[in-house]
């Protein structure tokens, strides 16, 4: 009798033991720390319930400190079992290292169209590393209040962008726009890869950029430069210190009526505004009327396998989750504003962010100038040009000397442009 309770209560322990080691907690390293509440509430329960056995953790970086952090890990063999892939040549850089594994044979690849898998393959497109998530819209956030109150609408040329401002900054109530230079990615990121594709006519400039038949002391790059240099007069008072999130702040405390930005601040915004005043958006004024618009509809965020990981076959089971129509509308409705690139259509709720998306109908998309290729060697591009925008806008530089400068640091490396 003792011997038969003995045993089952071995039984009872060895059953509960393979229970425990079915289960495997799966880490995912992000800089979207801003999503942390709504991968813990929403994207992660939906998983978990429909796959028991697999934990999922949410472990964001710093976005500024998120590439050092990542390759740090990596390198020290510490790094989740799922990394947030940015777009271009960071992340081809980390697999070409041997640290993101090669995803090709996933099922799920077979949902995204060429372009959207364009920012996460090798150059010759034969291998694909990461399972694409969303693409950014670039833009103009307003306060609709502030417009109604002082009889405005929405600008399509440059010419009537700038009437706009004027008329704001003339009354005197708002900041025209919330912007700052001090931490000057968002004088590039939001100022000159914002309006410049209209001006080098989207994909056709930025592939003749990669091409070398066209420098960036040509016209079409130099014009958008221009137009920032004339952004001075209307930032309000201290905007040389001012930081991203002070013009954060800015906006959302009715402070400035117009926020040069992107799609992804939608789901940041919304909460912090509550109903204080509704937002609008247009995107980025065309030179002339008449002229086509083009877009700025950035390949952002995808997600990749840790070639290292312990649990390749749970984590690729996530991933395959990740490329689905079921992820894809889950994810683009938690994060208004990330607009998913799989093939399946994706109906939204958010009303901005369906504006931000109704341009793909009038609009031709490109991706930021400076992602692929053109920033992978020393002076980086990229942040070359994060330094000249702040540098124009303050007037610190000119126009002309900041393209100059950009197009010797480039030419210095990058063959074709020699």
């Amino acid at each position: 009798m003792i011997r038969t309770i003995r045993l089952a209560l071995l039984g009872s322990t060895l059953m509960t033991g393979a229970a425990f080691a079915q289960d495997v907690t799966l880490t995912i390293e992000s800089w979207r720390n801003d999503d942390l509440a709504i991968w813990q509430e929403k994207i992660i329960p939906a998983f978990e319930a429909a796959n028991p056995g697999i934990k999922i953790v949410f472990a964001p970086s710093a976005p500024a400190e998120y590439n050092a952090v990542l390759n740090s890990k990596l390198d020290a063999g510490s790094a989740g079992d799922l990394v947030t892939c940015r777009p271009f040549d960071a992340s081809l850089e980390l697999f070409n290292k041997g640290k993101l594994a090669d995803l090709s044979d996933m099922a799920a690849m077979a949902n995204f169209s060429d372009v959207a898998k364009s920012a996460w393959q090798t150059d010759d497109a034969a291998k694909t590393f990461c399972v694409p998530m969303a693409s950014v819209i670039h833009g103009f956030i307003y306060n609709k209040a502030a417009f109604e109150q002082l009889g405005l609408t929405p600008p399509k040329t440059e010419a009537e962008f700038f009437a706009v401002l004027d008329k704001i900054k003339e009354d005197g109530t708002y900041i025209p726009m919330a912007m700052g230079t001090n931490d000057q990615w968002e004088a590039a990121t939001m100022g000159y890869q914002n309006i410049g594709p209209n001006y080098w006519h989207g994909e056709e400039g930025r592939k003749a950029l990669i091409a070398g038949t066209q420098k960036l002391t040509d016209e079409p790059w130099v014009a958008p430069f221009r137009q920032l240099a004339k952004w001075k007069d209307y930032l309000g008072d201290g905007f040389e210190a001012q930081t991203y999130p002070d013009s954060q702040n800015l906006f959302t405390l009715g402070r400035a009526a117009i926020y040069p930005t992107g799609s992804w601040e939608i789901g940041v915004f919304g909460p912090q505004i509550g109903g204080a005043f509704e937002m609008g958006a247009f995107p980025p004024p065309v030179p002339a009327d008449g002229d086509k618009c083009y877009i700025s509809d950035h390949t952002d965020i995808a997600m990749g396998m840790n070639a290292a990981t312990k649990h390749p076959e749970e984590a690729k089971k996530f991933l395959e989750w990740v490329g689905s129509s079921e992820f894809a509308t889950l994810y683009a409705n938690a994060l208004p504003g990330f607009f998913s690139l799989n093939s399946a259509p994706v109906e939204m709720q958010d009303p901005l962010a369906k504006e931000f998306v109704s341009w793909r109908e009038t609009c031709e998309p490109t991706i930021r100038s400076t992602y692929q290729i053109l920033s992978r060697g020393t002076p980086n591009l990229e942040n070359e040009t994060w330094n000249a925008s702040a540098n124009v806008i303050k007037g610190t530089e000119t126009p002309e000397d900041a393209a100059k400068r950009l197009q010797e640091g480039l030419a210095s490396w990058y063959e074709p442009q020699k």
